[in-house]
């Protein structure tokens, strides 16, 4: 490991600050950040340990409706909070169906939205890789490649996007708030990650030194919570990343959908919000038709990026699920695997 100064602000502005000097990152838990800098994959010349910072901790109910979740609230913290899961279902079942309880107990919200790609090229040195060194070259591009993008993808970049939080996050609009020497501002989660383009190595739109301070999801998202799922399919059933994923939150009214929300996981170097699905639902009825229509809508742009057009199909298959079990109801417990595609839909048969 490379030497590094550390340094611990006690405040917001002393932490800014301290980062906008070149070569500085964040510090908060750590799981992600500290594995990159042990492979040499990441050199920070300084930490900037925000770890302590106050205020940032907290889950809290916002005056308009809405609800804030501080940029250190623990990932474990969140998913297990009695009031945020009975408001905000699929946003604990995604967050329960990510790495080991372990990891969850330490990890933050912040940091999960700053995770990097698990692109195995990524983390080899030895391999060309445009997002950790620009002008590289893609060594994905012909290598293995059939967990990768099928979506939004470029031929500087095809990696995607690890999260399985801001997937449900992007689907009910939540917003992210940032600090930075220009002051404060916010954007949707929608727009604060980046796809690839030809500068594949920024991947948000933080500017240098800017800090995440938390999210918010907005008054009227938890007006999804009947009818809300996020289901995950991944190479093995525990402490896996999505090959794919969706999150289907829909309000429903004398049998008719009256307003889908749905996001896509493991597809892109973003969550992919799935607009055009979103309007195929508005108006219709629960069925399989209405669903596979929507599926096909979401995925209407996608592209094999090398040896993974099988995705793009179980991407289709993986959004009708998530639909099918949204439209059956959010169950009063997750299942003991959360977000698993094998859990039953109510009233049905097991494989759709």
């Amino acid at each position: 490991m490379n030497r590094f100064d550390y340094v611990r602000p006690s405040t917001v502005a002393e932490a800014v600050a301290a980062a906008a000097l070149p070569g500085s990152a964040y510090l908060a838990a750590g799981t992600n950040l500290l594995d990159l800098m042990k492979g040499g994959i990441l050199r920070p010349a300084r930490l900037v340990d925000v770890s302590r910072l106050p205020g940032l901790d907290r889950i809290e109910a916002m005056p308009d409706g809405g609800l804030r979740i501080g940029a250190r609230v623990r990932n474990a913290d969140l998913a297990h909070d009695p009031s945020f899961s009975r408001r905000f279902p699929a946003v604990a079942e995604a967050l329960l169906s990510g790495a080991s309880a372990q990891l969850r107990n330490a990890a933050t919200a912040a940091g999960n939205l700053l995770q990097r790609t698990r692109c195995a090229y990524f983390y080899d040195p030895a391999s060309a890789c445009n997002k950790r060194d620009p002008g590289a070259g893609c060594d994905a591009r012909e290598g293995e490649n059939r967990l990768h993008a099928v979506l939004g993808w470029s031929e500087h970049c095809i990696a995607t996007h690890p999260s399985d939080f801001c997937v449900p996050l992007a689907a009910l609009g939540a917003v992210v708030e940032i600090e930075g020497q220009a002051g404060r501002r916010e954007v949707a989660l929608e727009d604060f990650h980046l796809l690839p383009g030809e500068t594949p190595e920024r991947e948000s739109i933080l500017a240098s030194g800017e800090l995440v301070l938390g999210l918010r999801l907005p008054a009227g998202a938890d007006g999804f919570a009947a009818h809300a799922r996020y289901v995950k399919l991944r190479e093995r059933t525990s402490y896996a990343f999505a090959v794919v994923s969706a999150a289907a939150c829909l309000r429903m009214r004398d049998g008719v959908i009256e307003e889908a929300r749905l996001a896509l996981g493991g597809v892109a170097a973003k969550p992919w919000r799935a607009h055009a699905a979103e309007a195929v639902l508005a108006g219709a009825r629960p069925d399989a038709a209405a669903f596979r229509q929507a599926a096909e809508a979401a995925l209407a742009d996608a592209r094999p990026s090398g040896d993974n057009g099988f995705k793009i199909e179980l991407a289709r298959r993986i959004v009708a699920r998530a639909l099918a079990l949204a439209a059956a109801g959010t169950q009063e417990r997750l299942p003991a695997l959360p977000a698993s595609p094998f859990a039953p839909i109510p009233g049905g048969p097991l494989h759709a």
